[in-house]
């Protein structure tokens, strides 16, 4: 059929209309104003993430002070941030893809599995585990969102290395507290048997001087009588 003039025309500007809403959509995109989009095909609506959206969450993520990890429940680290390889101390693609228990203190491994066990979405915790390369890190687990349609764990680790030496520290300085403490009581403990010990003497010797103090007058007295009866026979 051959179109006339006026229905080109018309058939022009709706072009026009519909090239100027997908340049404004993909400005939107490239601005980063645009989340997702939502596309219809065969299987119906479908919702797409736009990558730039995700870029600030990753780069939080990247360049966070706390290591994060994506965990299987078998204990497989799925993802780490560039800070949780340099806690466990190992390159970035050694630590993805390997067992989470290698990195921990063997006395730690079943205290962290049975932990993990426990866990529920309804619920989430918090454990301190030891490292094999002896750091100390307080671990925040979630399950993931069911959204994501998988049983995975989120960890945030934090290194309270520093925090746990210095309750070292402080743990060793209360054992120094607590033995000067025993010893000073032990000190006065004896200092109060020596001083009962000495006010007993004391008090003995007092009771001995009494009792010679009294004989030394009942001898005066003798003797002044003596001396009485001498002289009444000298006369």
């Amino acid at each position: 059929m051959i179109k006339n003039k006026a229905q080109l025309i018309i058939e022009n500007e709706e072009l026009r209309s519909r090239l100027t809403e997908i340049e404004e959509a993909l400005a939107a995109i490239r601005n980063g104003d645009v989340d997702a989009i939502m596309v219809s095909g065969t299987n119906g609506e479908q919702v797409y993430s736009v990558s730039s959206a995700e870029t600030p969450y990753r780069t939080f993520i990247e360049h966070m002070s706390e290591g994060a990890v994506t965990l299987t429940k078998e204990g497989t680290i799925l993802y780490c941030n560039p800070r949780f390889a340099e806690i466990v101390q190992s390159p970035f693609e050694m630590v993805v893809g390997s067992s989470l228990n290698q990195f921990i203190a063997p006395d730690d491994n079943q205290k962290l599995n049975s932990f993990l066990t426990q866990l529920t979405h309804n619920k989430h915790d918090v454990i301190i585990v030891n490292l094999t390369n002896t750091l100390y890190l307080r671990l925040s687990i979630h399950l993931s969102p069911p959204y994501l349609h998988g049983d995975n764990f989120i960890l945030i680790a934090t290194d309270i290395s520093d925090l746990k030496r210095k309750e070292s520290e402080l743990n060793e300085i209360i054992v120094e507290l607590v033995n000067h403490i025993k010893k000073l009581r032990a000190l006065r403990i004896d200092n109060i048997c020596q001083t009962l010990d000495v006010q007993g003497k004391k008090n003995k010797l007092e009771i001995e001087n009494n009792k010679l103090n009294k004989e030394i007058l009942e001898l005066d007295r003798l003797v002044v009588k003596l001396k009485q009866k001498q002289k009444k026979e000298a006369v």
